[in-house]
C-alpha cells in the first residue's frame, strides 16, 4: 500500500519512455497508491509526453493477519478475477515488488504462458526491507518469475536463483 507504491515508482523512474503504456494493479481496498501513482506519472508526463499509463483493481488476496485458510480461498478468487484483466492487456513484463496483490497477477500471467496464449516476462524485486528472509510473495513468485531480484547479499546465498543486484530501490 505505502512502502511497496513507493519503492516501485522508484523503481519505474529509472526506466525509459518505450516502457509505456504502464498498467498498474491495485488492491481494491488500497486507498493510498492511486494518488502516489497519478502524482508519479504526471511528474513524468512532463518529460515523455507520450506517456500512458492505465489503473485496475482486484481483490487482495490477503488481508494483514489474514488466516492462512481463508487466504487461499481468498487468493483463488483473486487469481480468477486476475485472468480475465491479463489475458486483456496481454503484457510483456511484469514489474512486481511484494504485495499480495502481485501473485495473483503473476500466477495468471504465468498461466497464460502455460496456455501458450501470452509470454510475460515476470520480474520481482524483493523489498529492500528484507534482509534475512523472503516476503509470502517472494517465496511463492520464487518459482514462477523469470528474475528474482534481492537486494541484500545473504538472500543470494540463501536463495540460489536470485539476482542480487546491491540496493537498486
Amino acid at each position: 500500500t505505502g512502502g511497496h507504491t513507493t519503492e516501485i515508482l522508484r523503481l519505474l523512474s529509472c526506466l525509459s519512455e518505450s516502457y509505456s503504456p504502464r498498467h498498474y494493479v491495485l488492491a481494491d481496498s488500497d486507498k493510498m497508491s492511486e494518488a502516489k501513482i497519478r502524482s508519479f506519472e504526471q511528474k513524468r508526463a512532463e518529460t515523455f509526453s507520450e506517456s500512458q499509463f492505465s489503473l485496475d483493481r482486484i481483490p487482495r488476496s490477503r488481508e494483514v493477519r489474514q488466516s492462512w485458510v481463508s487466504s487461499v480461498l481468498t487468493t483463488l478468487y483473486s487469481i480468477l478475477y486476475s485472468l480475465p484483466l491479463t489475458y486483456k492487456r496481454k503484457p510483456d513484463l511484469i514489474l512486481c515488488n511484494g504485495p499480495g496483490t502481485c501473485v495473483p497477477v503473476c500466477l495468471s500471467a504465468f498461466l497464460l504462458g502455460l496456455l501458450r496464449i501470452k509470454r510475460t516476462i515476470i520480474v520481482y524485486v524483493e523489498s529492500i526491507c528484507r534482509v534475512e528472509t523472503l516476503s509470502l510473495s517472494g517465496k511463492i513468485l520464487y518459482y514462477f518469475s523469470d528474475y528474482f531480484i534481492v537486494q541484500w547479499p545473504d538472500l543470494k546465498k540463501k536463495y540460489p536463483k536470485s539476482v542480487y543486484l546491491g540496493r537498486i530501490v
